[in-house]
């Protein structure tokens, strides 16, 4: 597990203290949800859902922002493999630019449910969205918690399935479209990027709603 700078506290219990939070409640087994993406310029914003048995036997899962990307692509195939059930949603630019970036997010991640849920016949205790807003449409019982990935392990391999996931897409956009750096920057605003966007103007996958795009 890789600790970066200022992203880790020392007095953070880390992954699995929203489980044990969620088990002393009677609100046991937690589903967790993260997203990735949401702060991009261009590409989808995508979400993962998550449940690991109790006993996963993954070491190093943590909020994906902290791990290597080496370290993501090994853990993303464990998660999978482990889980009793995951899920991905991803929602493009397009409706991010209809719907606005918050309800696309939220969009994305009820998708990630119903993915984890489709087949899946055990019971859900709590779904614990990483954020400050909970999901529209989802019956079950949800609570949104700041810094869930950091707190929670399901929400944390949710975004490592996330992040992987969006990053893997955005490395086949740099395909289609090569001049704009998408496989080094993952449509983020760097300085790269919006000196391609100064030098070719936007392409199809951009956020046009987004500042510095929308006054374009």
């Amino acid at each position: 597990m890789t600790r970066q700078g200022s992203l880790w506290n020392d007095d953070d219990p880390g992954p699995g203290y929203i489980e044990t939070w969620a088990r002393s409640r009677g609100r046991h087994p937690v589903l967790g949800v993260d997203e990735a993406g949401r702060g991009c310029l261009a590409g989808p914003v995508v979400a993962g859902a998550l449940l690991l048995p109790d006993q996963h036997g993954i070491e190093g899962i943590t909020d994906s922002k902290l791990l290597k990307a080496s370290c993501r692509e090994r853990l993303f195939d464990v998660v999978r493999e482990r889980a009793l059930a995951w899920g991905i949603g991803v929602v493009e630019s397009a409706r991010i630019d209809k719907a606005g970036i918050l309800s696309a997010t939220l969009e994305a991640m009820a998708l990630a449910v119903a993915a984890a849920l489709d087949g899946f016949e055990g019971p859900i205790g709590l779904v614990v969205v990483d954020g400050t807003a909970t999901i529209p449409g989802v019956t079950l019982p949800q609570k949104s918690w700041a810094k869930g990935d950091r707190l929670s392990v399901n929400c944390a391999g949710a975004s490592i399935l996330a992040k992987v996931t969006r990053d893997r897409k955005m490395v086949e956009l740099d395909g289609v479209y090569p001049d704009y750096g998408f496989v080094r920057h993952m449509g983020y605003g760097t300085r790269e990027h919006l000196d391609a966007l100064d030098r070719l103007g936007p392409c199809p996958i951009h956020r046009m709603t987004f500042a510095p795009l929308k006054d374009r």
